[in-house]
């Protein structure tokens, strides 16, 4: 099935060789690349502001052997990579794919940081999630962006970049993960220069928001995007907002030559001689897609993505009517997260990500029954999927994250906030559950009282020994990294002893789709009888995961949309030789995740 070619003809037109379709990490680094060898690229983005889930997302990336690390003298055989993969990803092991994403990927992050506005962080102390596996990491498989001043994007640009998700934020402002985040919840115990740290870092902010109305100290994915952005319009990319893709053109061979989209002055054709990259973002808020792909989600509306409203699989749609294969043969259609919630006064309800809250210790997660169902502290997938596991076929998937009153003046609990924050917002909304007693608290939640104080006592006699027979937390690197380094003798473990008690409603949601569009090594799209589609590529979520839906590290969302959007950038271009792209070795970083960056984005 092919596009109609001719009914498209008297629209007025605009030509160039590439059209990305979507703007966040993967469209933008095939943008970035394509324009960087010297193509005329047009980006196209439904939404009024660029950078979709990327911008909402943590910024860190998937990189096993990128140049960072070698440069801090971490230099790692490819072989271990591919152990761990092929341990974690089991069936779904594309062998093709997987080494394309690795032999790319120390190019990709080297290309970025010498020879655009990208530059990268390493992820010194970030460990791979299972540990016990055979070839995991324990570091330096991962680059994050680099806090950026959004002073130094022109207004016109800076106007078309979404947002922090509020969520995740401080009054907007965010907060990045490492040293930045670590400095914040020392503020709350009373540490000095913690204490600096984040009045310095508020106290800009507040004077960004009365100077320029936003927040202008990215960290995490809106440090991504906007970095990405500058690079793109360095190059002279030109990126059109607010202009939503409607259907593909091709010609009589059935290769793919443009697009006709939405633009705010009407209907457009553009023309792209090379080929068209689609880069919008998945699925994971087309309600029909979920009902049929998603566990548990009998309307489809029993999930809630922390992607933005746009991502309703269009990419996919307009692929489809070309021929395109939608592959949904992967462990998992989503990356899983879990989130809860968060009621505001205007009627509006938001979505926040329980990333770190989880493996602090002095918390649990429970089901209605009063039960654990899974190793809080492990991966965000692991929480849902274990969820999703455990609740019997017709009940609502749900589960509470408890937790005395020490974790919550010392840590988050979702979105209330620890010490100096007060918690009455919260508990005032009904985000956040009390109750003096755990009978209290399991009565306000409705969760079964007897169940939840026999799972609390247990938990607590292990936990003072520092074990957890039941589901080992705070067993590997990746727990005991993501809890309380002065906790004792497990980081991550420590009994709910002190009311009152607090909870938090958990749901399942997710950063994104992993079911997506058939691609090869080259990121060329293929048809259903396994055949590339001349002139059409992928990137980010519109792509089937190399990962084939599993979730093995953190990162492997951002990780491959770069990859396989330079790569797609690269094939366009022609480039046959990665020395093409000018790339020398980075310097040796000397700032562990990004620590001495943060002052720096504020100047």
């Amino acid at each position: 099935m092919t596009a109609p070619v001719n009914t498209s003809s008297a629209l007025p037109s605009l030509d160039c060789d590439v059209l990305v379709v979507g703007s966040g990490a993967g469209g933008l680094s095939a943008a970035v690349t394509a324009a960087y060898h010297g193509l005329k690229v047009v980006v196209v983005e439904k939404a009024d502001v660029c950078g979709g889930a990327t911008s909402w997302s943590g910024g860190w990336a998937w990189t096993p052997g990128n140049p960072l690390a070698k440069a801090d003298g971490v230099n790692e055989d490819r072989e271990l990579f591919r152990t761990y993969l092929h341990h974690r990803l089991g069936r779904n092991y594309q062998e093709d794919r997987v080494e394309a994403f690795l032999e790319a990927v120390p190019h990709m992050v080297g290309f970025f940081e010498n020879k655009t506005s990208l530059q990268f962080v390493p992820g010194a102390k970030i460990k791979d999630i299972y540990g016990s596996t055979p070839g995991a990491g324990t570091g330096h498989r991962s680059v994050g962006p680099k806090p950026f001043n959004a002073r130094k994007i022109k207004p016109e640009l800076r106007a078309k970049m979404r947002h922090q998700l509020y969520e995740t934020s401080f009054l907007g402002m965010g907060i990045m993960a490492g040293p930045d985040l670590t400095k914040f919840l020392s503020a709350s115990q009373g540490n000095i220069r913690g204490i600096f740290h984040a009045g310095w870092r508020v106290g800009f902010h507040l004077l960004d928001l009365l100077t320029h109305r936003r927040n202008m100290q990215l960290v995490n994915g809106t440090a991504l995007t906007g970095r990405l952005l500058k690079s793109a319009d360095d190059l002279g990319v030109e990126i059109r907002v607010s202009t939503p893709a409607k259907h593909l053109l091709t010609d009589a061979s059935g290769k793919v030559t443009g697009a006709v989209v939405n633009s705010p002055e009407g209907e457009l054709r553009i023309n792209a001689s090379r080929g068209v990259v689609l880069a919008a973002g998945g699925f994971p808020n087309d309600v029909s897609r979920r009902k049929q792909l998603f566990p548990k989600t009998p309307t489809g509306r029993e999930h809630w993505t922390l992607a933005p409203k746009e991502t309703t699989g269009d990419g996919i749609t307009m692929a489809q009517a070309v021929g395109a294969r939608f592959d949904t043969d992967v462990e998992s259609p989503a990356a899983w997260c879990p989130v809860s919630l968060v009621p505001y006064r205007n009627g509006r309800t938001g979505t926040f990500p329980h990333i770190m809250d989880r493996a602090k210790p002095g918390s649990i997660g429970v089901r209605r029954d009063g039960k654990r169902f899974v190793n809080e502290a492990n991966g965000y997938y692991d929480y849902v999927e274990g969820l999703l596991k455990a609740t019997p076929e017709g009940e609502p998937v749900e589960a509470w994250q408890i937790a005395d009153a020490a974790f919550v003046r010392k840590f988050p609990l979702g979105m209330a906030k620890p010490l100096p924050v007060p918690l009455f917002p919260y508990l005032r909304s009904g985000y956040l559950k009390k109750g003096n007693t755990l009978k209290e608290l399991a009565a306000a939640c409705g969760i079964d009282p007897q169940g939840l104080a026999e799972t609390v006592a247990e938990f607590n006699d292990n936990a003072r020994k520092g074990i957890d027979p039941d589901f080992d937390r705070g067993a590997s690197e990746f727990n005991r990294y993501g809890g309380d380094p002065k906790n004792t003798p497990n980081p991550s473990l420590r009994p709910l002893e002190k009311g009152p008690f607090y909870a938090v409603r958990i749901v399942p949601g997710s950063f994104g789709t992993f079911a997506g569009l058939a691609a090869d090594s080259r990121a060329r799209v293929l048809d259903n009888q396994g055949r590339p589609i001349g002139g059409l590529y992928v990137a980010g979520n519109d792509q089937a995961s190399v990962m084939g839906g599993h979730y093995p590290a953190g990162g492997i969302n951002l990780g491959p949309a770069l990859t396989f959007g330079y790569i797609a950038g690269r094939d366009l271009a022609n480039a046959t030789h990665y020395e093409d792209d000018g790339v020398a070795a980075p310097k040796k970083m000397t700032a562990p995740d990004g620590a001495a960056d943060i002052r720096h984005a504020s100047a």
